[in-house]
């Protein structure tokens, strides 16, 4: 499916990022990795909190023990990608120890910058909620009382789909998005 839209100062990235599952098993460097968390670290977030945690894996071991925490679903394709990213929101504003009902939030925009620069290195992102948080936290090490366990990311080169599962394959397509005026209101909804 080509996407497309009606607006043409729209940035192309937009159009040409989607979430692929088949990924190449090519190893990232380690300069393209930490250009990656680079640009997770720009993003805005309240009170300049900056509440995001990115805990990676790379080698063999940590990478297997980062696929055991994904859902068997999810397993079965991400766990070929080079690089296992779990993500995390830290609950509370570190100025204050105030509860940071934006943390979440935050660490989406970060994730969104991440795999834009990801896209710009020729690299493919998707993320997963198909994981369990509890393991996400044990397999890295992070509290659970003082972090939120948000999700599961696979990064690489875009694969061949044929080397995907068939329930999976035929799911191998940018798909398309809800009418712009169905998420956008002036003023207000249902006026």
């Amino acid at each position: 499916m080509k996407r497309e839209t009606r607006f043409a100062k729209l940035d192309k990235r937009f159009l040409d990022r989607w979430s692929p599952r088949s990924f190449l098993p090519d190893p990232i460097s380690d300069d393209v990795v930490a250009t990656l968390f680079e640009a997770a670290r720009w993003s805005p977030s309240c009170f300049n909190e900056q509440p995001w945690l990115f805990v990676y894996a790379r080698d063999k071991e940590r990478h297997e023990a980062f696929a055991s925490a994904l859902v068997e679903g999810n397993r079965s394709w991400a766990g070929k990608a080079p690089l296992l990213v779990l993500v995390f929101a830290r609950k509370a504003f570190t100025h204050n120890g105030k509860p940071n009902v934006s943390a979440e939030f935050d660490a989406g925009a970060a994730w969104m910058a991440l795999c834009l620069q990801a896209q710009s290195l020729g690299l493919s992102c998707h993320a997963m909620a198909g994981f369990d948080p509890g393991r996400a936290h044990e397999v890295t090490g992070v509290g659970k009382d003082a972090y939120t366990a948000m999700c599961a990311i696979a990064i690489g080169r875009r694969g061949d789909p044929s080397a995907l599962p068939e329930p999976v394959r035929e799911r191998e397509t940018p798909s398309d998005r809800r009418p712009l005026a169905t998420i956008a209101f002036e003023g207000r909804v249902g006026s």
